[in-house]
């Protein structure tokens, strides 16, 4: 999801507080909290540059089909 999101603030079609709302969800799941979803979730609405900044940092692998389908839907 993350580099859905990178590309959704990129490109202006996702807002900043989608991200953090994402975030909040992943830090409540998450067995262990890491520096970039704490970074996020305090992050503001407002800031854009930095949410982007901190996605950059998340680790994983990307599901390329995924994403596409998820890309695909906004278009």
């Amino acid at each position: 999801m993350a580099e859905y999101y990178i590309r959704g603030l990129s490109e202006g079609f996702v807002d900043p507080a989608e991200v953090i709302a994402w975030t909040d969800g992943v830090v409540v799941e998450a067995a262990k909290t890491e520096d970039w979803m704490l970074d996020i979730s305090s992050a503001g609405p407002e800031d854009r540059m930095g949410v982007l900044h901190h996605l950059h940092a998340v680790h994983g692998e990307v599901d390329e089909a995924a994403l596409a389908a998820l890309l695909a839907a906004k278009k």
